[in-house]
């Protein structure tokens, strides 16, 4: 308990320095502009007749009270009268107050049906942006916790923020509906406005307050949410069950998403609790307000200076103007809040990646001709002092079938990103025939080179599109993915599917077929054969496969591949000595560099450890 304590104490320090002021609350709503221009743009007719819809709302609350109020004059008009009542005129005013009815009722509706599609186009189309926008962003910047801060909250705000386009229509809504209201109450009292304002001020600043602290508190703790969601996840999936169940850490994943979402329930409790408090507290205020306004106005009736339909049209005036304008002000600090979330979406949308074409990009060579040239390559990951890799000078020639080794750790799969410029060297270049590969375009390169990680997704689709998903603008060419599936081997896997290439893989949809290790692994090898590019690398995609079954893949890869540039990760030294050359890694730096005969010649670590994997077979 008082590790907790301490922990929640930590927290409020921190939600204290991310305390938002009430002036940087207010400067949030600059986000509203840019948010309904979002909104415009999604569906401009859509967005007029909601506007509309509400603007003919706001002038029926006045409308049903003047009615209501000529009603009873009516009333009580013909029960003075003697002798015969002509009620023609009392039921025209109710059948226009029940018109008025049924069109608010009909309005109503319409409001909740625009709102309703206006919303999810909104959500489906910052969703696509959000999506799009992640794909031009940098490798290296998923791989910084901050960016996944960033992302998580602008993730959040493609959902929950269409509620604030309907607050801020229903707050214009209500700012027109008391406009109406106010002309009467000032043509009868101006002293009515003040005391409806002396009613709901109090009750404003205490959300206002009360908003800032929930954003901070949820702002600060946003790395803590991604990790209750992530033990969320990884308690009840498919993915990681086994292990649960076979080292019994269900305990143990249960204890410590209890312990930190208690620690937030505890922080989040304070505020609750105060919030409670001080709402009721405030809220007395204006209650007791309305009813001295209440008072007032029933002592001019009695002594005959208004009418009873005027009572009735002035309490329900003041009533009704009360209730806006809590409701504007409790929806103006949430309007405020909203805007600070809000805010997290577009400064999500305003990051650039590092990596970016130049004015004039190259286009790249085909053929390559003499092919890629490391100088003094170095490179540092975000937030590290220690070099992944550094001092890389070699060459790459053009239809080369280069193998890189070395142990875990060395700076292999850090080299082939930064060959398909998915990083950017830190320090030194990198040349494609001689020009500075910065110097072309990217989306050219990117097409031009073909790469199949150890950690390759396993998508959740049919087997069709997963091997598609390596050149995805042939998705409908069914030959070339049947071909490419044939090529590695996958085909003879697909055929005994229930759906062949329509079969959808995995767990997580209804009638999906999972695989087994060395079978994905021929699917994403699939993938590699679906792109018609000069330099394909694989980066121990096969690693699951056994000695004997990883040679063979190798071999069938470097005879398909004919006349293209290849470079290969394995730590089995039996199948890189297929390679034309083989470069073997340490500590990030090149140790040493020449062909399977060349480097057991050297006698150096290469051919002490090939000495010592040989040894294993025996």
């Amino acid at each position: 308990m008082d590790k907790a304590n301490k922990g929640a104490r930590a927290s409020i320090n921190q939600t204290d320095k991310d305390k938002k002021s009430l002036r940087e609350q207010m400067g949030a709503l600059k986000n509203l502009p840019k948010f309904f221009r979002l909104i415009w743009s999604t569906s401009p007719s859509l967005t007029v007749t909601n506007l509309l819809l509400r603007l003919v709302k706001a002038a029926i609350p006045l409308s049903m009270l003047y009615v209501g109020k000529l009603i009873i004059d009516e009333v009580i008009r013909l029960i003075d009268v003697t002798g015969d009542q002509n009620l023609t005129y009392l039921w025209t005013l109710v059948a226009i107050e029940l018109g008025l009815a049924v069109i608010s009722d009909i309005i109503n509706r319409g409001i909740t049906l625009v709102d309703s599609l206006l919303g999810d186009l909104f959500s489906n189309r910052t969703s696509v942006t959000l999506i799009e926008h992640a794909a031009k962003l940098d490798l290296a910047q998923f791989e910084d916790a901050t960016f996944y801060d960033k992302l998580e909250r602008a993730r959040r705000q493609t959902v929950t923020r269409v509620v604030l386009m309907s607050q801020v229509l229903s707050q214009l809504q209500d700012m027109v509906t008391i406009g109406f209201l106010a002309v009467g109450l000032i043509a009868f009292n101006p002293w009515l406005i003040l005391i409806l304002l002396i009613a709901v001020i109090p009750s404003f600043l205490g959300e206002t307050h009360f908003n800032e602290r929930s954003y901070s508190l949820s702002r600060s703790w946003t790395p803590e949410r991604r990790e209750l969601d992530y033990l969320r996840y990884i308690g009840a999936s498919d993915e990681t069950a086994k292990e649960i169940k076979t080292f019994n850490l269900a305990g143990f994943l249960a204890g410590r998403f209890k312990e930190l979402s208690d620690k937030y329930y505890l922080l989040n409790k304070g505020i609750t609790m105060k919030r409670a408090f001080w709402g009721s507290a405030l809220s007395a205020i204006g209650t007791l307000a309305y009813y001295g306004a209440y008072v007032f106005i029933l002592f001019e009736t009695v002594a005959g200076a208004i009418t009873v339909g005027s009572l009735t049209f002035l309490a329900g005036s003041f009533s009704n103007m009360r209730s806006l304008l809590q409701g504007i002000m409790t929806r103006f600090s949430q309007i405020a809040e909203s805007a600070l979330y809000l805010q997290d979406l577009f400064d999500f949308l305003e990051l650039r990646p590092q990596i970016t074409p130049p004015e004039n990009p190259l286009p790249i060579p085909r053929p390559i001709k003499q092919g890629f040239t490391f100088e003094g390559v170095g490179f540092k990951y975000h937030n590290s002092e220690k070099w992944a890799v550094r001092h890389l000078s070699f060459h790459l020639r053009a239809g080369e079938k280069l193998a890189l080794v070395g142990e875990n750790g060395a700076g292999k799969t850090t080299l082939v990103k930064l060959l398909a410029r998915l990083y950017e060297p830190t320090e030194g270049r990198i040349l494609l025939d001689g020009i500075d590969l910065r110097e072309y375009d990217l989306n050219d390169l990117r097409h031009q080179v073909g790469i199949i990680f150890q950690d390759y997704v396993r998508f959740q689709m049919t087997a069709s599109d997963n091997i598609a998903i390596g050149q995805i603008s042939n998705i409908l060419d069914k030959e070339r993915i049947q071909g490419s599936a044939q090529k590695s081997l996958a085909d003879l896997v697909i055929q005994r599917l229930p759906d062949k290439y329509e079969q959808v893989l995995g767990k997580r949809f209804n009638n999906g077929v999972d695989l087994s290790g060395g079978e994905w692994q021929k699917v994403a090898l699939a993938r590699a054969y679906m792109r018609d590019a000069q330099l394909l690398i694989l980066d121990e995609p096969t690693s699951a496969l056994d000695a004997r079954a990883e040679h063979e893949v190798f071999l069938r890869f470097s005879e398909l591949i004919a006349g293209k540039t290849a470079v290969l990760i394995s730590h089995r030294f039996s199948t890189v000595r297929m390679a034309d050359r083989i470069l073997f890694l340490e500590q990030g730096q090149l140790k040493e560099l020449g062909s399977h005969e060349e480097l057991l010649a050297h006698n150096g670590k290469y051919a002490e450890l090939f000495q010592l994997q040989a040894k294993g077979y025996l």
